[in-house]
């Protein structure tokens, strides 16, 4: 059982290490090394000496010859297993007026610094480049970014979910300075920036966290091993920890929120779950600073109980990613029943996730041959479909397909119109992946820049997983920095042929939010859907419906418009009001009224 604890701002200006495993701890700064002092609950200090920014500095525990960086660093210029450096954040934070944005129901747009952009002079991702390509998001009708995760992880490059610096901003991307200057563009814009963050485990290039405490226990076990320590003895410091990381991102460094990697992997028995903890410290957050913060966690359970507020027995997340909503419409429009597509696919249940989210919802999976879930109640206080993050795409299911191909490489242009516009106009709140608004050539595959060691196992385990599912082609090397290069945006293709006809369907969707209440309308109760046939549904918002049509045959809807509001492809209607369709596209409604 651990007991809470207020978590105050980081100290900045001075030297401090928690290392209960160790009796002697030295700290060398600048090159002059420095006894600390043992003092209460294991914390080490040195209180003579302050910490001035630009300073570089390391621990030693004990008599041991090896120099380690502090877990608490805000800066690693020179990588993950180097000094740390002295940063000030507050100093970095401009004089920006921001005062926040409500995030549930906004259109949220997930991005990966690294690859974002090429950048004019050919040295691309980084936060300033990514600064470049802000106002074409702003012109998309995007009102949050939501950065993969951005803390410390080892080489130059990567996805970000092997980080072991929770407080310190990758090197390669710019650093804390980089990120200051990114937040405060993006705000000067009317963008709110979310952070992807890593809580559930570290990475196993540069983890040095087991030397200084109990970070981890055995008590639990997760994908990546031993589980974070969050309610065995020792783990009040643990909890502090990851408390810690959050404020500094959210209070500090300012940005709008995060979105918490994999909860489900977070192993707490403890009276108090951290999740709920972190919800309740986020909300005196909120009071300090005057904006509002958001915490959206990416779940596997399929449990409502993410979203419902502490006070009422849940987690108190704001958001939770809605894979389910992804498997339905990604089987229905692609026509994929693999793996965890199985039981997804029919139009049934596609209106099943469009109207309820849910698809395994107390039923049984074969996937995971269990039963799963727990239904969504339209009718709760606590949460409504704006607490639904939905997506056709993001990192994961592009990104963990063996060729890292996006989902509109398979299909014709109607289809992806149609597929999209069954996201953008639901009940939940949208993202976007990026480059996918135009309909992105490049694929997002999996690349990585470990050591040779580390590098060879990640090669062949990549290999390894897709040859034991049955997949023939040769799978991308994710050591290799080509495989990284092949997926960074070609922005200049945007606005040529195809992909700029695209475009401007996602921004006429983004339009049609904006102008019409009824598409922002988070009451599940009021949206429904219907199956016109096996290949077509009809999503009503409302006043307003969205045909769906995946073709390739023509359409006639049984149903009457009053109005056609937007189409992707041939679309007419009758003098009585007959929708007709000459093969896969998607076209927006008036209704009459019922």
């Amino acid at each position: 059982m651990t007991t809470p604890s207020p978590v105050p701002r980081r100290a900045y200006d001075r030297f401090e290490l928690w290392a209960p495993s160790a009796s002697t701890v030295t700290v060398r700064i600048d090159g002059i090394e420095h006894e600390m002092h043992s003092g209460a609950d294991d914390w080490f200090t040195l209180p003579e000496v302050a910490a001035v920014p630009g300073a570089r500095y390391a621990f030693r525990l004990e008599d041991g010859d090896l120099w380690l960086p502090d877990p608490r660093s805000l800066s690693q210029p020179d990588g993950v297993h180097a000094d740390s450096e002295v940063i000030d954040p507050l100093a970095l934070r401009g004089d920006s007026a921001w005062e926040g944005r409500r995030l549930r129901g906004k259109v949220l747009y997930e991005l990966h610094i690294g690859t974002f952009t090429a950048g004019a002079d050919g040295r691309g991702g980084t936060f300033d480049s990514a600064i470049e390509r802000l106002d074409d998001l702003v012109d998309l009708g995007v009102d949050a970014v939501e950065l993969l995760p951005v803390a410390s992880f080892p080489g130059g490059r990567g996805w970000g979910y092997d980080g072991v610096g929770l407080y310190a901003t990758h090197a390669s991307y710019g650093g804390p300075a980089g990120l200051a200057r990114f937040v405060d563009a993006a705000h000067a814009r009317g963008l709110a920036v979310i952070l992807d963050v890593v809580h559930n485990h570290f990475g196993p290039d540069g983890n040095y966290l087991g030397l200084f405490g109990p970070y981890f226990t055995d008590r639990h076990e997760t994908p990546w091993g031993e589980a974070v320590n969050l309610d065995q003895p020792g783990s009040r410091p643990v909890r502090d920890f990851l408390l810690g990381s959050a404020r500094q991102w959210l209070v500090d460094v300012g940005v709008d929120g995060l979105r918490l990697d994999a909860v489900h992997e977070l192993r707490d028995d403890s009276e108090q779950h951290f999740l709920a903890e972190l919800s309740e410290a986020v909300a005196a957050w909120e009071a300090e600073t005057g904006r509002e913060l958001t915490l959206i966690a990416e779940s596997d359970r399929n449990d409502p109980m993410t979203v419902t507020p502490v006070a009422a027995g849940g987690s108190g997340m704001d958001m939770q990613w809605a894979d389910d909503v992804h498997h339905g419409v990604h089987a229905w429009i692609t026509g994929e029943r693999a793996g965890y597509y199985t039981d997804f696919g029919s139009a049934d249940v596609l209106t099943t996730v469009l109207t309820r989210i849910f698809r395994h919802a107390g039923t049984y999976s074969t996937f995971r041959e269990a039963i799963w879930g727990v239904p969504v109640d339209p009718a709760s206080a606590h949460y409504d479909g704006h607490s639904f993050v939905t997506f056709l795409q993001d990192h994961d299911q592009v990104g963990n397909r063996a060729l890292g191909d996006r989902i509109h490489q398979a299909l014709a242009p109607g289809q992806h119109a149609a597929a999209i516009a069954l996201i953008l106009l639901g009940p939940g709140t949208p993202m976007l992946f990026q480059g996918e608004e135009w309909a992105a050539s490049t694929p997002f595959t999996f690349f990585t820049d470990h050591d040779d060691e580390l590098g060879a196992l990640v090669s062949a385990g990549r290999a390894e997983e897709f040859a034991a599912t049955g997949w023939s082609t040769q799978v991308p090397d994710p050591q290799l920095r080509s495989t990284f290069e092949s997926a960074i945006l070609r922005w200049d293709e945007s606005g040529r042929g195809e992909h700029a006809r695209m475009l401007a369907w996602y921004r006429t969707l983004l339009a049609l939010r904006r102008e019409h209440g009824d598409l922002t309308d988070p009451d599940l109760r009021r949206t429904s859907a219907e199956v016109v046939a096996e290949g077509t549904v009809l999503l009503r918002r409302g006043s307003l419906g969205l045909l769906a049509h995946r073709g390739p045959g023509p359409l006639t809807a049984p149903r009457r418009a009053a109005e056609i509001l937007a189409s992707f492809g041939p679309v007419s209607r009758g003098a009585d009001g007959a929708v007709h369709m000459a093969g896969a596209g998607a076209a927006v409604l008036r209704l009459p009224e019922e």
